[in-house]
């Protein structure tokens, strides 16, 4: 999530390949998000939590079987729809995002407001960063509005290679 942050919610920049307190990463942001459905009055239950910590224990996206696995190794059951309705929850909620070319979820790395986030994907190990999107400012928005198309969903994903992966790459 975040190299400096306490709670692991910043807005500078990227967040995922940096280095950063993993264990306070991960229970950080468990407690954010049980603060935020308490205020909302979300039932954050014990699957939908354990589904958040699967996602903030990788730090990388998971497909839905694999996060069903691991439920099922805790105990949570073995049958689909406890994944799906779990990250439907969480991605419903903003507390992860699916990344489409992966067919695969993240946790959120900014989950405390509602923004447009941007993912960079390494095509070498699929570690996965986030970052702050303004499709509405840039050349998307310029041309919805001159076409009078009002945006209400974008999904902003570029391929590449990590740091931990450059080496690979030239080789």
């Amino acid at each position: 999530m975040t190299s400096d942050s306490k709670n692991g919610d910043t807005d500078d920049g990227p967040l995922g390949f940096a280095h950063h307190d993993h264990a306070a990463c991960v229970s950080d942001t468990l407690a954010a998000a049980e603060a935020r459905c308490a205020a909302e009055g979300l039932r954050f239950t014990p699957v939908r939590r354990k589904v958040l910590e699967i996602l903030l224990q990788e730090h990388r996206a998971l497909g839905a079987y694999a996060i069903l696995d691991r439920l099922r190794e805790e105990g949570f059951g073995s049958q689909p729809p406890v994944a799906y309705r779990a990250l439907d929850f969480l991605v419903v909620n903003g507390l992860a995002h699916k990344i489409e070319r992966l067919n695969a979820f993240i946790a959120c790395a900014h989950p405390s407001h509602s923004h447009a986030p941007a993912f960079m994907i390494c095509r070498l190990c699929d570690a996965v960063a986030e970052t702050q999107s303004s499709p509405a400012r840039g050349a998307l928005g310029d041309a919805a509005r001159a076409t009078g198309f009002r945006i209400e969903r974008t999904v902003v994903e570029a391929e590449g290679v990590c740091p931990a992966c450059v080496d690979k790459a030239d080789a």
